[in-house]
């Protein structure tokens, strides 16, 4: 889920950009400092979007730096056990595919593609023996977040399954949603 959030932190602007806008280089170094930043906590740093207040700077002797009381707005992206998410395939591998969830991928494991037995197709494809499905690059999808790893924070792991009603590739979804409205429409006619 993304959140937008308001921080407060000391702010260092290194002595060549004091001379500038202050404003600004608090924005450059907010940017710089942020970029690709992940935490258990906040999730995964998407942008820097305003600069709420500076306040005064004070130096550190030593340093020659100042560093600025400022409060700011970050969007982050934060996944959440059993959220469902909307993305698109980006890659098919033998043991599974990769979902894209906006600023991270997350992986659907073979098994939780579809219900049914999932093969590895050679045309690059994951193919159900009974349904005749198939899950391809660039299909768009519906999954649930069943695991979320922290382990390596430079590279979560996120876990997610399409083996439940209205999810998996957007098609099949409606396909079903079809099927269903055809069987109700023949049992109020008995």
């Amino acid at each position: 889920m993304f959140y937008e959030l308001t921080v407060r932190g000391h702010i260092r602007i290194p002595p060549r950009l004091l001379e500038g806008d202050i404003k600004e280089a608090i924005i450059k170094n907010l940017n710089d400092t942020f970029d690709q930043y992940i935490s258990q906590e906040i999730g995964i740093v998407v942008d820097v979007s305003e600069v709420l207040e500076v306040g005064e700077g004070i130096i550190i002797p030593g340093d020659g730096a100042a560093y600025y009381d400022t409060t700011f707005k970050l969007v982050t992206f934060r996944p959440e056990m059993q959220e469902i998410i909307l993305g698109k395939i980006t890659e098919i591998a033998d043991f599974g595919a990769f979902i894209n969830m906006g600023p991270i991928d997350g992986m659907i494991h073979i098994s939780q593609t579809m219900d049914d037995f999932v093969s590895f197709a050679k045309s690059g494809e994951l193919q159900g023996k009974e349904s005749k499905r198939g899950l391809k690059v660039n299909d768009k999808c519906r999954a649930r977040i069943v695991a979320i790893s922290y382990k390596d924070l430079s590279n979560p792991k996120i876990g997610l399954t399409m083996r439940q009603p209205q999810l998996g590739a957007l098609q099949w979804i409606e396909e079903d949603l079809k099927k269903s409205e055809k069987a109700e429409k023949v049992e109020k006619k008995k």
